[in-house]
Parts: C-alpha cells; sequence; structure tokens
C-alpha cells in the first residue's frame, strides 16, 4: 500500500519553464539558445543546485560569459527577472490538499539551489510537506540514485510505499531504480489518472489510509 507521496519542486509545484520564459522576452531563437546556455543551460546552475556556488558566485561567471559575447544586458535581464517565472502551480496544491486530507505523507526531492528553497519556504502549500530533501543541502543531484536514499533514509520511509512525481523522466526513472514508483509529470490531469490506477485514494468518497501498523 502507498503512504508517501514525493514531489518534484520545478515543474510539478510551481511552474519552472526556462525556455518559454526566454521566449516570451527574446522571441529570437538565435538569441534564446546564447541565453540559455550561458544561464539556465549552464554548469553554473547545475552547481546552484548542487550547493557549490552561491547565486553570487554563480551570477558573477554567467555576467562574465555573457559580457564575453555581447550579451550582457539579456543575462542581466534573465538574473533579475527570472524569479517571476516561480508561480505556484493551484493545482497540484489542490492535489496535496485531497492526499493530506487522505492520510498520506507527503515529501519534497528537489534539485534547487539555496537562494529558491528560501524563497518557496514562504509559499503557503510548504506547511503540507512533512519534510524533504534538496540537493543543495546535500551536494547531490537527480537522477544521482543518492539523493533518493538520503530521503527514503531520512524519514524511515519503504521504497515500496513512496510515489515520486518529476516532470523530468530520468528523474522518475531513476526513482524505480530505488524501488519508488516513479510518475513522469506531465501535468494534473494524466497525473492523477496514474495515481488512480495505483490505488491512491482522491475523492471524497474513499476513506483515508489506515495508519501503519507499529
Amino acid at each position: 500500500m502507498y503512504r508517501n507521496i514525493i514531489f518534484d519542486l520545478g515543474g510539478v509545484v510551481v511552474d519552472f519553464h526556462p525556455r518559454s520564459f526566454l521566449v516570451d522576452r527574446f522571441m529570437n531563437e538565435r538569441v534564446e539558445k546564447q541565453i540559455y546556455d550561458i544561464t539556465f543551460g549552464s554548469q553554473e546552475w547545475l552547481a546552484l543546485d548542487a550547493g557549490l556556488l552561491t547565486r553570487q558566485q554563480a551570477n558573477a561567471i554567467m555576467r562574465q560569459k555573457a559580457a564575453a559575447i555581447g550579451r550582457s544586458f539579456e543575462v542581466d535581464v534573465v538574473l533579475h527577472d527570472w524569479y517571476d517565472m516561480l508561480k505556484t502551480k493551484e493545482d497540484t496544491v489542490q492535489l496535496l490538499n485531497r492526499l493530506k486530507k487522505h492520510g498520506y505523507r507527503l515529501f519534497y526531492l528537489s534539485n534547487i539551489s539555496f537562494d529558491v528553497l528560501e524563497f518557496l519556504r514562504d509559499r503557503k502549500f510548504w506547511a503540507y510537506f512533512e519534510g524533504g530533501i534538496a540537493s543543495c543541502q546535500i551536494q547531490v543531484t537527480k537522477p544521482d540514485l543518492r539523493i533518493y536514499q538520503v530521503l527514503l533514509r531520512q524519514y524511515g520511509l519503504r521504497p515500496e510505499e513512496c510515489i515520486f512525481l518529476d516532470d523530468n523522466r530520468n528523474n522518475a526513472v531513476a526513482a524505480t531504480q530505488c524501488g519508488i514508483t516513479g510518475l513522469h509529470f506531465r501535468g494534473m490531469k494524466p497525473a492523477v489518472q496514474q495515481m488512480l490506477k495505483l490505488g491512491i485514494a482522491l475523492d471524497k468518497r474513499t476513506p483515508p489510509i489506515a495508519p501503519p501498523r507499529q
């Protein structure tokens, strides 16, 4: 029986679609690719998620790269505005609420930098989570199997009792290698359909799950 539902944050609980973000601002494919490679697609961005660079350090490197190709203005725009992208996905919040009411334990497992982690902790949805693991805190990112194992170990979770939702297919697949049921999140409707097929209680008529035997 499933008792624990684990959520990725960016792309699942909050919006994170950097390529669409760049299209909206520049509407030039060549410029968008250059800016993506310097920012969201860069080694510095990966290092932020791994907790190896501060935001100040990473931004300084990205600005140096931008200056070298004459894209300082565009990169400054992105570094200033990109937090606006992280809007709460209200349909996911409704799902969190329904799951909590049915007695499921909720956790997060996210590739995320320290500054964004603090930024999201102020959101109302954070109260639904019993806990979680952020990549920046342990310097390990998905799909490395160690980050899933840390979550299981820290909260005493049995992998066969866990479902994990992530908008990155590779991360969902990695979860299955740890014995967790990984679901590739491609929108709320397909996610709910998948969870119902797995026997997850979501409607008002279904009684809450029974607590585990001690």
